[in-house]
């Protein structure tokens, strides 16, 4: 019998940066200058295996992504049944979305409710993800203080009539793959898709 893999190997930081935000994962990044374990453009199918982690992290990436469709979709590939992804991003209120000019979406509080069974338009993907968190971010100060506890109470009516008013920051998302179980593969790292 072969023992699971190590639990680095579990996990992936997706997008990593120079900055470690995540401990005790692969980390992958696009640019070698930021020294990551493993150099894939995230915008393209990933060259690791079906079913092999059980957390991946895409910390600032997600808005940078051409196809968010196609994305999500090796995203669930590559996560283990009720594996987690946890996401951050800026909120589309924010200035931060829109001055970087490599950022291609602009994402909302139910912006990911589009790969759950629960909304109408989710035949685009065959990715099933349940959410099992989602949290908007404000900077400091009183203001913020309050729009952050009504946005978090009454988040459709915030960013209906008031995120243009008082913008969020940033969103954290967390989504579990639903998928069925298999059996455990080897290293995720080396071998066939």
């Amino acid at each position: 019998m072969t023992s699971p893999a190590p639990t680095r190997y579990r996990r992936l930081d997706l997008g990593a940066g120079t900055v470690v935000r995540v401990e005790n994962v692969v980390r992958a990044d696009l640019a070698s200058a930021t020294r990551p374990d493993v150099i894939v453009d995230a915008s393209k199918p990933l060259p690791f295996r079906t079913d092999s982690f059980e957390n991946i992290y895409c910390l600032d990436l997600i808005e940078h992504i051409d196809d968010l469709t196609a994305f999500m979709s090796e995203i669930h590939r590559m996560l283990m049944p009720n594996g987690s992804l946890f996401v951050t991003t800026p909120h589309f209120s924010s200035a931060n979305s829109y001055t970087d000019p490599t950022h291609k979406h602009h994402l909302g509080w139910r912006s990911f409710d589009y790969f759950s069974d629960d909304h109408e338009l989710s035949y685009y993907s065959g990715a099933r993800f349940q959410i099992t968190k989602r949290v908007l971010r404000f900077h400091g100060g009183l203001v913020n203080a309050v729009a952050r506890r009504f946005a978090a109470r009454w988040p459709d009516l915030y960013e209906r009539r008031f995120a243009w008013i008082v913008p969020a920051w940033y969103m954290e998302v967390e989504l579990v793959a639903v998928k069925q179980k298999t059996k455990w593969p080897r290293n995720p790292l080396i071998g066939d898709r």
